[in-house]
C-alpha cells in the first residue's frame, strides 16, 4: 500500500471511463474510499458498485457551479469529508483553427478549463474551512506543453489547467495543500479513438496509420493506457510525493521530456 493513501476519502471526475475509470480501480485498490463522478450518473454509480470499499457514484456537470457544489456536498455529507480530488473530466474536438466556431472553443474551455477551476475551488474551500492538508491532481494534457494542430483550442483550454495549477499550488501553499497536474500523452481510451477518426479526415490518412505515428513518437514504443496515468496520480496523491507541489508530470512515453 503507497504511503498515506489508506483510509483516504477522494473525488475523482470524468470518472466513468478511460483515465477517470482507471484511476478510480487504482484508488481504491489502495483502500482510498472513492466519490466517482461523471456526467453519466448512471456509469458512475455502476463503476461505484464495482470499486467496492463503500465506493459510491455521483452525477455531476463540472461547467455548473451549482451543479459542483451541489455534489460536493452531498460527497461531504456521505463521506464525512474529503482528502483528494483528481479533477480529470475532460472533452476535446479537431478542426483547424479556421474552422473553430465559437460553440467549440466554449466547450473545450468549459469543461476542461472552467470544470478545474469550480471543482478546484470547491474542493480549496472546504480543505481551508476543515484545516485538511488535502491534495489536488488535475488531469492536463501533453497538449499543455506543447501546442497540437487540429487542437488549437484543446490546447490552449489545458495550457490554462497547467497555469491555473501552478497559480494554486502556490496560493495554498503554506497551508499544506498541494496541487499538482499530470500531462497524459497518447492514451489509448475512447476518446482518443475518436480523435484517430478525426485526425485521419484531416491528415487524409488512414487511421491506422495515424495510431502508427503516435507509436513512432513514444519512445517507449507503444500507446499509453488509461493506467499509466492512474499510477502517476496515486504517487501524487499520496504521501511519497509529499514534496512536490505546482508540477506538470509528463506521462507520456518520452514524446515530452522537460
Amino acid at each position: 500500500m503507497l504511503a498515506g493513501l489508506s483510509d483516504k476519502r477522494a473525488i475523482v471526475t470524468g470518472a466513468a471511463r478511460g483515465i477517470g475509470r482507471a484511476i478510480c480501480k487504482a484508488l481504491a485498490a489502495e483502500g482510498v474510499r472513492v466519490a466517482a463522478a461523471d456526467l453519466d450518473e448512471v456509469a458512475a454509480r455502476e463503476l461505484a458498485a464495482e470499486l467496492g470499499n463503500d465506493a459510491q457514484g455521483f452525477g455531476i456537470d463540472v461547467r455548473n457551479r451549482a451543479n459542483v457544489a451541489a455534489c460536493f456536498a452531498a460527497i461531504e455529507a456521505s463521506f464525512g469529508g474529503y482528502d483528494i480530488l483528481c479533477a480529470n473530466a475532460g472533452v476535446s474536438s479537431m478542426k483547424l483553427v479556421v474552422d473553430l466556431s465559437d460553440e467549440d472553443w466554449d466547450f473545450n474551455f468549459d469543461v476542461n478549463a472552467r470544470g478545474v477551476f469550480l471543482t478546484n475551488q470547491c474542493a480549496i474551500r472546504h480543505f481551508l474551512a476543515t484545516g485538511n492538508k488535502g491534495v489536488i491532481v488535475n488531469t492536463a494534457s501533453l497538449a499543455a506543453k506543447v501546442g497540437a494542430p487540429w487542437l488549437a483550442h484543446y490546447s490552449a483550454s489545458k495550457f490554462a489547467v497547467l497555469g491555473f495549477t501552478q497559480a494554486l499550488a502556490r496560493e495554498v501553499a503554506g497551508d499544506g495543500i498541494r496541487v499538482n497536474c499530470v500531462c497524459p500523452g497518447f492514451v489509448r481510451t475512447s476518446m482518443q479513438e475518436r480523435e484517430v477518426t478525426w485526425e485521419a479526415t484531416l491528415r487524409g490518412m488512414s487511421e491506422a496509420a495515424v495510431i502508427a505515428d503516435y507509436v513512432a513518437q513514444t519512445p517507449l514504443g507503444r500507446l499509453e493506457e488509461p493506467e499509466d496515468v492512474a499510477k502517476t496520480v496515486l504517487f501524487l496523491a499520496s504521501d511519497l510525493s509529499g514534496f512536490i507541489t505546482g508540477e506538470a508530470i509528463n506521462v507520456t512515453g518520452g514524446v515530452r521530456m522537460d
